[in-house]
């Protein structure tokens, strides 16, 4: 989850929410790769869920990477709640999953040795007090007791708010877990393009990556449990998002589906004021109840922006939002698989030629189905499997005249980076496939060895 945004100046204009969005177009050249992903910690004895604080704690794996590898500290009410070093963060989301939101670099094999370097620093840590992380997409055995609520005023406001609406918001604070990536755009109409490509396809990523078949304990019948909790949640800031497929949809018409979502919270002089429930339309009048003639900042906009979550999100850039955290090999994939289609034009027009006929039924039993079943996926004679047999295809083209180089030239280009889902494609099988046969076969239906076996 985000921190909160800073730098913006009063809002004067109406105008100025769609240009602060407008600011994020940039020529290709500076076009980046920001990766994210969130891992869940445990206690190597216990195999309990660790607290923020004591000796086996999210706390002392922070204090680690600070003291030890120079990540400078970010403090709330005296609580060291995040890191930062060299444009990435390190964050605690709110049952104390531990997340990286990486810099923005210019390849993936730059972003996959940020990952690499992260998990050893985290597991050089996390080893010395007897902690352990693992990559997955719901906590396959704690239960919502088990997991503490960090101390962070905006969760403390969100868990409050989750349980008035939808049936899921504190399942997914606590219990679940994902990576994406932030891409860039270069105009309005590669927004437009760029994002109804990713609301489209983000059910073959919710597939691909599945990885979250377990819950307290037990099979839950979905391949991606995560996927059905997200859209169980909050049905105001959650989904697929027919109006971005509209005629006209551009800056503007996300300002307006944003001005609609009601607002959580205000940040003001390092708390966060109660605003559940508001409007950010009236914040813009100066008549906020929570804060009485006061107008808006276009920081006060920006982390509105970030409490908006459908299946992708605009913001300065977009935020591809539809996959299960998962093993080291699939932070990387994920990237690639969006860098591929996103940064290369003739790919970009090769999915988008692949799903523009799709209607918004289609789309949202695309999304239903992929995290019920992932690849045996079915819908209106879209087969799944082959639908992402297609799109990887396209990935692996548009990496291909990416030509981006790594290992000093040794590497010719980024496709081995798919190699991951080439394989789920080949078997048929995602890591869901995989945990299930396990947990049926030679786990004895016993989910204990999953953090030895799946751990970083």
């Amino acid at each position: 989850m985000s921190i909160p945004q800073s730098g913006g100046g009063p809002i004067e204009r109406h105008a100025q929410l769609a240009e602060y969005l407008e600011a994020g177009c940039k020529p290709r050249a500076d076009w980046r790769i920001g990766t994210e992903h969130e891992k869940f910690g445990y206690c190597k004895d216990t195999l309990k869920p660790i607290p923020y604080e004591g000796e086996r704690s999210v706390r002392a794996v922070l204090e680690g990477l600070r003291d030890v590898h120079g990540w400078a500290p970010v403090e709330e009410g005296g609580n060291l709640i995040g890191l930062t070093k060299a444009g990435a963060n390190v964050s605690l989301e709110p049952g104390g999953q531990l997340e990286l939101s990486g810099a923005p670099l210019e390849t993936i094999h730059e972003t996959c040795d940020e990952v690499n370097e992260h998990l050893r620093e985290v597991k050089e840590v996390a080893d010395k007090v007897g902690v352990g992380f693992i990559g997955l997409g719901a906590a396959p055995v704690w239960t919502h007791d088990d997991m503490p609520l960090m101390p962070k005023g905006r969760y403390k406001l969100m868990d409050s708010y989750m349980q008035k609406v939808g049936s899921s918001g504190r399942v997914m604070m606590r219990r679940t877990c994902t990576v994406q990536v932030n891409l860039d755009f270069a105009t309005e109409a590669d927004m437009v393009k760029k994002l109804r490509v990713a609301l489209a396809l983000q059910p073959v990523a919710t597939a691909l990556f599945a990885n979250s078949p377990f819950i307290e304990g037990r099979p839950n019948g979905m391949k991606s449990y995560r996927s059905w909790v997200w859209r169980n949640l909050d049905a105001d800031r959650t989904g697929m998002l027919p109006f971005a497929f509209e005629d006209g949809f551009g800056f503007e018409r996300w300002v307006d589906y944003a001005l609609d979502v009601p607002m959580y919270f205000v940040y003001r002089d390092g708390k966060y004021v109660d605003a559940l429930g508001q409007s950010f339309r009236d914040f813009l009048k100066g008549e906020l109840p929570a804060l009485p003639g006061e107008k808006p900042t276009l920081s006060d906009w920006a982390d509105h922006l970030t409490t908006l979550f459908p299946e992708a999100r605009v913001k300065k850039f977009i935020e591809m939002r539809g996959a299960d955290g998962g093993p080291w090999r699939r932070l990387c994939a994920l990237p690639a698989f969006w860098v591929g289609l996103m940064y290369d034009q003739s790919a970009l027009d090769a999915a988008w030629d692949l799903v523009k006929g799709w209607d918004a039924p289609t789309r949202e039993a695309l999304r239903v189905a992929a995290g019920d079943q992932a690849l045996h996926a079915r819908v209106d004679g879209i087969a799944m499997q082959d639908l992402a047999r297609e799109v990887v295809a396209i990935s692996d083209a548009g990496l291909k005249a990416r030509a981006r180089q790594g290992a000093g030239g040794l590497i010719p280009d980024e496709t081995h980076f798919l190699n991951a889902l080439k394989e789920s494609l080949e078997s048929g099988k995602v890591p869901a496939d995989e945990l299930l046969e396990k947990y049926h076969g030679e786990w004895g239906e016993d989910l204990a060895p999953i953090y030895g076996e799946y751990s970083y």
